[in-house]
């Protein structure tokens, strides 16, 4: 199977062109490709394919096999594999997801994606759409008690479900290892969740580390880091737009509000091609 590896700001994915290549079992793909030990090594794999409705589609799994709906650091690299490698000349594209059509923005420098701005849509924050179980509509600076821990937590989906937490205590401290599956497999997200931690730098700069549902830890989150900028702008923590720091990089998110489409800005990154023999049963 041919492929290729990228990032964005170090959320890195195996991609692979089924425009050309065929994946039969893309969950177990995902698992093998992912492990950093016996694979290639990465968060996950994403597939380009054709689609009826947009110019691609995008089809995300995690690095345990599980689909996921959206990615917003994988269809940054999406839009640059796609032009990079002369799939389209359009600086404009739109590509369908689980999560619906996102619409993108290329700049292009010496004839290559350096940075991509993406449509992420408007942000869910209804809970029971989220999901969330929660007695209020709108789950936004609540209590959530996790191994004995009260914390307040803000629910938010771009697409797939993010709980936010904003900190005092600096979050490059955390031990995310032990306390990111309790937030993942809480009772109250019966999809699971993708669980941010924050501090808030300034009125236009938060900082976040991100465990990932059905991934872990990661260097970086795109839909996280939307769902982070929109908690901390409804709580009033921030203005319309922000700078998030990442373990991985910077992304430059902006809301206006209300039923606005988040707009996320952050670069993309191919870091080589390359062949890998698959093991039979999965091929």
């Amino acid at each position: 199977m041919k492929f290729t590896k990228m990032h964005g700001i170090g959320n890195d994915y195996v991609y692979v062109n089924c425009l050309n290549e065929e994946v039969k079992h893309p969950q177990e793909v995902a698992e093998f490709v992912s492990d950093r030990h016996f694979g290639i090594g990465s968060d996950g794999l994403i597939l380009i394919k054709s689609s009826q409705i947009a110019d691609f589609e995008m089809a995300m799994y995690n690095a345990d096999g599980s689909r996921g709906e959206m990615c917003g650091n994988g269809i940054r690299c999406v839009a640059k594999y796609v032009y990079d490698y002369g799939l389209t000349d359009k600086t404009g594209i739109s590509v369908e997801t689980l999560a619906g059509i996102k619409y993108l923005d290329l700049t292009v420098e010496d004839g290559k994606v350096s940075q991509v701005k993406v449509n992420m849509g408007a942000p869910e924050l209804a809970a029971e759409k989220i999901p969330v179980l929660a007695e209020e509509k709108q789950a936004v600076d609540v209590p959530l008690e996790v191994e004995g821990n009260t914390y307040r937590m803000t629910c938010v989906s771009m697409g797939n479900p993010h709980c936010v937490i904003f900190l005092e205590e600096d979050v490059r401290n955390l031990d995310l290892e032990k306390i990111g599956p309790a937030f993942e497999n809480h009772s109250r997200f019966p999809k699971r969740i993708n669980t941010e931690f924050v501090n808030v730098i300034d009125k236009n700069t938060l900082r976040m580390r991100v465990w990932e549902r059905g991934s872990g830890e990661t260097l970086a989150c795109g839909t996280g880091a939307c769902a982070t900028a929109v908690a901390a702008m409804i709580n009033g923590k921030t203005g319309q737009e922000v700078t998030v720091q990442l373990s991985g990089g910077d992304l430059h998110i902006a809301w206006e509000g209300g039923d606005a489409s988040v707009y996320m800005t952050g670069s993309a990154t191919t870091v080589f091609d390359g062949e890998v023999i698959l093991p039979e049963e999965i091929r």
